[in-house]
């Protein structure tokens, strides 16, 4: 797989991501939920930090702002070593699975980044009323935008019978997490190593070898 289908995978993952995540920013509001099926959800949420919601300034003594900001700074740094990754893999005409799967998680990271980055300064709040695109009030600014969540499968919804033990009564949902494309494509991607990891990385392991081969061969010549 050359570094053209790569970019075609990625830009095809990017449009799908970001129109799904702009429609849904401005025609819904903030905790508004549409069925689709019993067991599949549209439910729009905003993400403030890293995955499940999480916040720095929940482990550290730093405030909100300043998380978001470190949390962001080091996302541009993560998107950057995988992007290297991908470009390294498709260099060394690695397996098309591995470079499928470097695509996959390049995309999703890079979705999620341009919500982080730029959403704050290209929307308004979604609170109690729809946002709206290119805004002359935005919600925040360069490197504080949410991440837009919203594909939502609560699978089985029900209550632990009461007999279990602290349990009993109280409410089971699965799957609860609130996702979107981005997160799907670094999931597929991540699944696809764990997986798929000998085929993944069978080409560089070839490749090694050969490499290692021509390196012992050259020695045995100049003997």
């Amino acid at each position: 797989m050359n570094l053209k289908k790569s970019l075609l995978l990625i830009v095809l993952i990017l449009v799908i991501d970001q129109w799904s995540k702009i429609y849904i920013k401005t025609h819904f509001v903030l905790g508004e939920s549409v069925d689709v099926l019993s067991w599949f959800k549209i439910l729009f949420i905003e993400n403030e930090g890293a995955a499940w919601g999480a916040k720095l300034s929940d482990i550290f003594p730093i405030s909100d702002k300043m998380g978001k900001l470190i949390l962001t700074i080091f996302r541009l740094f993560a998107i950057t070593g995988i992007g290297y990754w991908l470009y390294d893999v498709v260099r060394k005409n690695a397996s098309k699975t591995l470079i499928i799967a470097v695509s996959l998680i390049f995309a999703g990271a890079l979705g999620n980044i341009l919500d982080s980055v730029f959403y704050g300064m290209l929307f308004n709040e979604s609170y109690n009323e729809v946002a709206t695109l290119f805004t002359q009030e935005p919600y925040g600014s360069i490197f504080h935008g949410k991440v837009v969540d919203m594909l939502y499968f609560p699978l089985i919804d029900t209550t632990w019978p009461e007999w279990v033990p602290y349990l009993g009564g109280k409410n089971f949902r699965f799957f609860e997490p609130v996702f979107n494309i981005a997160d799907t494509a670094i999931s597929t991607g991540v699944g696809i190593l764990l997986v798929f990891n000998k085929k993944a990385f069978s080409q560089e392991e070839e490749n090694g070898s050969s490499a290692t081969q021509e390196d012992l061969d050259e020695t045995f010549e100049k003997e």
